[in-house]
């Protein structure tokens, strides 16, 4: 039988593989776009239902998932999920979760020290989680020979220099200390900002917004392109209205502008766009209808 969490593709010479930690209905979807006009999901139904719109609950469908990109014969890792035993009273989802996220690493063919980078789109406790893990007590890096890419803009609002994130929400101090700090302690943190090549088939280029130092991962390999763009997208009805941004967006106007320019980017260029959370099929194309912006194939 084969196994929904794990599922792979090949975008040009690069292997992906998609690894789901968890898919389950997540918040209402006018709380989680609010921008949006309530009717956009029903208007909108078979691009939304029911792999991302839940109709009868009328919750946001959301995955937690990690992208494995094996390229130039490196093993590189975009995002690491919620992670197992955090504290995170902020948020009951994420709070001493006990899944089973190695072993599906393992069943698409990954152990830890196979890990070469490890990409952190931004530095939210969803997409950080699994940079450590619980030895004896200790908080370590969970793949102990990566190089840990990131955002110098997050590194510096989320920790102490930034106060926590201005102590906005107490779990950011906690998600610092126990998912970033001890990367940085084992010398395994490398930070950058605006664009950073890590080789010859894949760049970051920050696209601010949700947090100070969001990014996105492009990818072009043989004429085929495709950008992993994080928490820009929450939902499709945002491909369709690009300044909705969601309700996690710490600066929605930036987040809007960063998301407006790399989806018209997606179109022109014929760039597969992979968010961070789609659930069902997660990755898609992005076309131009009349100058409007929609969801094109969905791949994957």
């Amino acid at each position: 039988m084969a196994d929904e969490t794990v599922q792979s593709f090949v975008i040009g010479d690069v292997e992906i593989v998609r690894v789901v930690e968890w898919q389950v209905p997540f918040v209402p979807v006018r709380d989680l776009v609010p921008g949006c006009a309530s009717d956009v999901w029903e208007d909108n139904r078979d691009q939304m239902a029911p792999d991302r719109w839940d109709p009868d609950s009328d919750r946001a469908v959301v995955a937690l998932q990690t992208w494995v990109v094996r390229s130039a014969g490196r093993t590189v890792l975009v995002d690491t999920g919620v992670g197992n035993g955090r504290d995170r009273p902020g948020n009951p989802l994420f709070h001493h979760q006990a899944g089973d996220f190695p072993g599906r690493l393992a069943r698409a063919g990954v152990r830890p020290e196979d890990v070469d980078v490890v990409v952190n789109t931004h530095i939210h406790g969803d997409h950080v989680g699994w940079n450590t893990r619980d030895a004896d007590g200790e908080w370590v890096p969970t793949f102990p020979n990566a190089r840990y890419l990131l955002p110098a803009a997050d590194d510096t609002h989320f920790g102490p220099e930034g106060g926590y994130g201005g102590g906005v929400r107490p779990d950011d101090r906690l998600i610092y200390e126990d998912s970033i700090a001890p990367v940085h302690r084992a010398g395994q943190a490398e930070l950058w900002d605006g664009e950073h090549r890590i080789d010859e088939h894949l760049t970051l280029e920050s696209a601010p917004g949700h947090t100070p130092g969001s990014a996105v991962l492009r990818l072009s390999s043989r004429g085929e392109r495709a950008a992993f763009v994080g928490d820009l997208l929450h939902s499709p009805v945002q491909i369709l209205h690009p300044e909705c941004s969601s309700c996690f967006c710490l600066d929605p106007r930036q987040a809007a502008a960063s998301r407006q320019r790399v989806l018209e980017r997606a179109a022109d260029q014929q760039e597969l766009v992979i968010p961070a959370h789609f659930a069902g099929t997660g990755v898609v194309e992005v076309r131009k209808d009349g100058g409007a912006l929609t969801p094109g194939r969905w791949k994957g």
